[in-house]
């Protein structure tokens, strides 16, 4: 049951490309950070009236979350406002696959020491010659 799971974390990977795409070139019509306040006014009204008719959770406790919680959405406006920047200059393959060592380098450091509430993961062999194959990826796609 785990690969529908699977599936949908690389669905989610192949909308992060389109977004991106997608993002790069209204931000050279309408300029890049209003692109990325676009991105984040629509997906706030159509998340809205998501949790208004579904939302099974209370937002009122928001802030009694650990404070470091909530620094979520300031990092994926600055993620997205870095990606409607560079991939008008890069193009969407290398901007993303950057973006996915990055997260594989930070993942596992993340995981190997168990920061921000995840299980430790012991940095090994394997994930670093991955790591090196995807910054080898890197320069081939450059």
């Amino acid at each position: 049951m785990k690969i529908v799971y699977y599936v949908l974390a690389l669905l989610a990977g192949i909308a992060l490309s389109v977004e991106g795409a997608i993002y790069g070139e209204l931000g050279n019509f309408v300029g890049k950070l209003e692109s990325s306040f676009y991105n984040f006014f629509a997906g706030t009204i159509i998340i809205g009236l998501i949790v208004l008719f579904f939302g099974k959770g209370s937002l009122g406790y928001t802030f009694r979350a650990p404070k470091w919680t909530l620094l979520g959405g300031l990092l994926g406006s600055i993620y997205l406002t870095i990606l409607i920047i560079s991939i008008p200059l890069v193009g969407v393959g290398l901007a993303m696959i950057s973006v996915i060592i990055g997260q594989m380098i930070a993942s596992m450091v993340i995981e190997h020491y168990g920061w921000l509430g995840s299980p430790k993961r012991p940095i090994n062999r394997d994930k670093l010659t991955a790591s090196a194959l995807m910054l080898i990826a890197l320069f081939l796609i450059f």
